[in-house]
């Protein structure tokens, strides 16, 4: 036993002298690699199985997983260097969302409250994505406030429509989720249904992906595929589901791709709703790429990705709130001016809010996309 006891320490002393000697060297990443993997994937695998044995998992390219060991390796691994711009750059923050909202003639809009956050104005009725507005996602502090809370939001309407995209703390808040009108309607991907009626008294629905039902006004709703995973303190790993979602109204189109990883799925929800109008793209911890490649975009992906939907406006989500990624809160954006200007690409086609900001949004293709066999 005490041979086998030293081995195991010789073992860990040896990992540990490995971790310590990558502290200066940032660890290298093949992109094209990754690319062409992501490409040679089966577009059927979207439609394929995606749960079995308690658990959920992407099908066409199921995530590896490093434990614990992994993360030491980042973060004991060398950093990249950020100028002082890069590291200092916010969003700008536009004060009393609620009033302006409330001046506001009849229209359709979408406004930034922060991080994954938005509130819509679709139709006349109310949509949120991962209401997110306390001081810590769990650990991480966010460095910009939050342009709506909860009690605000009770006195703009009386009832909202809650789009939850997976249970990771900077997209699924209790303390939010309560702050929000009671009678409040909530749509959440598989397994996450009794955890958010443990304290909303509202109405839960579940949706599986490639799942479209009729919501307020003849809209519709549809669940999506994403590239991602699940946990939280409580919930195992990858228990419940992870999905993007699209609204569909007669004039408008808005699709919330939520937090994800570059995949084919990206051109297949393109090719099955076509003419979509808005993208809410995730931009925010993708350094390093080694760690963060499988679950989140950088921003040549992100471009990728939107020009694979197909749509015609880009607004980027989840920036300049919460330290996630190695690289500074505020750099994904600066990151995404440079890349649009390096590729030549049409700068009004980027609508990058400010935090505050209310962006009318008018009739696009003035299509009701429908799921198709082809």
């Amino acid at each position: 036993m005490k041979a086998v006891g030293s081995v195991l320490l010789s073992i860990s002393l040896l990992g540990f002298v490995l971790l310590v000697s990558c502290r200066h060297t940032p660890v290298p990443f093949d992109e094209e690699n990754w690319h062409r993997q992501v490409q040679g994937q089966s577009v059927e695998k979207l439609y394929a199985p995606h749960f079995d044995d308690g658990r959920y998992f992407n099908p066409w390219m199921p995530m590896e997983h490093g434990g614990v060991m992994r993360l030491l390796k980042w973060k004991l691994s060398g950093k990249a260097v950020y100028s002082e711009e890069e590291k200092n750059h916010r969003p700008g923050f536009i004060p009393n969302l609620k009033r302006r909202i409330e001046e506001l003639p009849e229209g359709d809009f979408i406004a930034w409250i922060g991080h994954s956050t938005f509130l819509l104005r679709l139709q006349g009725d109310y949509w949120i994505t991962d209401p997110m507005f306390s001081e810590r996602a769990l650990l991480p502090r966010r460095i910009v406030p939050p342009a709506l809370t909860g009690e605000e939001l009770r006195a703009l309407t009386p009832r909202l429509n809650v789009l939850i995209s997976h249970n990771h703390y900077d997209h699924l808040d209790e303390a939010s989720i309560r702050s929000l009108p009671p009678d409040s309607r909530i749509y959440v991907p598989l397994g996450l249904k009794g955890y958010i009626e443990s304290f909303h008294p509202g109405e839960v629905q579940e949706l599986d992906w490639w799942q479209e039902i009729t919501v307020a006004n003849g809209m519709k709703l549809v669940c999506l595929p994403a590239q991602h995973w699940s946990r939280r303190i409580g919930q195992g790993f990858n228990e419940t589901l992870w999905a993007s979602f699209l609204l569909l109204t007669v004039q408008t189109s808005v699709y919330y791709a939520a937090d994800s990883g570059y995949f084919i799925g990206y051109k297949e929800i393109g090719r099955r709703f076509p003419h979509l109008d808005y993208a809410l793209i995730s931009t925010t911890a993708y350094h390093p790429r080694w760690f963060m490649h499988y679950a989140h975009k950088n921003i040549p992906e992100a471009l990728d990705a939107f020009d694979e939907l197909g749509a015609r406006y880009f607004i980027p989500a989840q920036w300049g709130t919460f330290p996630l990624g190695e690289e500074p809160p505020g750099y994904p954006a600066l990151d995404l001016r440079r890349t649009i200007q390096k590729r030549g690409l049409d700068g009004s086609r980027f609508l990058i809010l400010d935090i505050g900001e209310i962006r009318p949004i008018g009739p696009g293709s003035r299509m009701m996309a429908r799921m198709s066999d082809g």
